[in-house]
């Protein structure tokens, strides 16, 4: 059971804060502050913005973590005290500290911090190197850090998924707590990559929105003329629980992890599969696998990246898998809002689909008002829509061919 959430993100600092933007079809992208971007084609992102470090964890502290860390600590803090617990030694909150584990997964770590450090080799030798460049970039660092910050001593884990990371995490929680390794799970993703030598990469790849005029309208998933992703930070992390300890501490729940399904494209390490096979399959699987009919589903919350290839890609797979049943699904792409978070993406899906869940308020895709011909679903164009969601499903497709698919059900 999902008990709790927080979340850092381009349109704001908390859960509340990012729901109202995101239902008011907002747009989180700008020019790049992180660093001097006048030199590349791509000018833009989607940054977290009025984020301060040192407020949050002391000015030492913060400057020995990286800000993938950073993220993770302030959303999973919101997410702990939404689900209405508190850190450290409270035996009237969880019958074990021990039992509380944290799984925070992301894609990128560290790449700001690395590029800092590399130049400050280069240009001071061994003194330019801060003693905390390594424990603080390493990916398992978010996750430790949150463990750290609430006083949790569960298994503690991190792998990475690439932009599926977000989702394999709850998927990893609902694992520990099946297997009677923990009754509670902290878990989401986080990512902060927003630096020069990420976005040559990925410029120089072809993947990125080049709109710097129109920042605001430069994601747009499933459109004819969209051009990229844009690239964005942030992090979502939740409290995930078993229905019994839930139960047991009379926890308020959001709703219910039904399940899921892992699939690789095994195909090229940045292409994704054209043919769509293993995304298709994922999405089977996680149906199958929880008992969900596709008539069930009313809400899908797609990766919609706003790249060519994805967008149409996703769009088959969703329509040979559900049929018939496509044409009354609700599809939609908050990265038209938030850009693509990365290894967190996923894990704002999954936000974003408990929240439509609570509310009956399905988010848009902004910028959609020409749609490409090959994708031909309700993408809730531009405007936020009134509807009853009971059961949603959370798509992430990431680099390397993996695919990852939740299943999500009203409490």
């Amino acid at each position: 059971m999902i008990t709790g959430i927080g979340a850092v993100t381009p349109l704001g600092l908390d859960v509340p804060s990012t729901w109202r933007a995101l239902l008011a079809g907002q747009s989180g992208v700008g020019e790049i502050t992180h660093f001097d971007a006048s030199a590349l084609p791509t000018r833009i992102a989607a940054e977290v913005k009025g984020f301060d470090a040192e407020a949050l964890l002391g000015t030492k502290r913060a400057r020995r973590s990286a800000r993938f860390s950073q993220l993770a600590v302030a959303a999973a803090r919101e997410a702990f005290a939404d689900a209405g617990l508190e850190p450290g030694a409270g035996v009237e909150q969880l019958a074990d500290y021990e039992r509380v584990g944290v799984v925070v997964n992301t894609a990128v770590p560290g790449v700001p911090e690395s590029e800092t450090n590399v130049r400050g080799l280069i240009a001071e030798g061994l003194r330019g190197v801060s003693p905390y460049y390594v424990p603080s970039m390493i990916p398992n660092m978010p996750a430790c850090e949150v463990a750290i910050d609430l006083g949790l001593h569960g298994p503690v884990t991190a792998s990475s998924l690439a932009c599926a990371s977000g989702n394999a995490a709850l998927l990893e929680a609902r694992r520990l707590i099946l297997a009677g390794e923990a009754d509670v799970v902290v878990a989401g993703g986080t990512d902060a990559g927003i630096a020069p030598v990420m976005f040559a990469g990925l410029c120089n790849m072809g993947a990125l929105s080049a709109r710097n005029d129109e920042p605001q309208r430069a994601s747009r998933p499933f459109s004819a003329d969209r051009d990229g992703f844009v690239y964005g930070e942030g992090a979502v992390l939740f409290v995930i629980e078993s229905a019994a300890h839930a139960g047991a501490r009379g926890a308020r729940t959001y709703a219910s992890l039904a399940g899921g399904a892992l699939t690789a494209d095994a195909f090229h390490i940045s292409h994704p599969d054209p043919t769509g096979r293993q995304p298709r399959r994922a999405m089977a699987l996680a149906l199958e696998r929880t008992g969900t009919d596709p008539a069930e589903v009313d809400y899908i919350c797609a990766h919609g990246t706003a790249t060519r290839i994805n967008d149409a890609v996703e769009t088959s797979a969703i329509r040979d898998v559900f049929g018939s049943a496509a044409d009354s699904l609700l599809v939609s792409s908050p990265k038209s809002m938030v850009g693509h978070m990365i290894g967190a993406a996923g894990a704002l899906g999954a936000m974003v689909s408990v929240l439509a869940m609570r509310d009956g308020r399905v988010p848009p895709t902004i910028n959609l008002e020409t749609p490409d011909p090959a994708c031909d679903l309700d993408y809730v164009p531009l405007v936020a829509r009134e509807a009853a969601v009971r059961t949603a499903v959370v798509n992430a497709f990431g680099f390397g061919g993996q695919n990852c698919v939740l299943v999500l059900k009203a409490a």
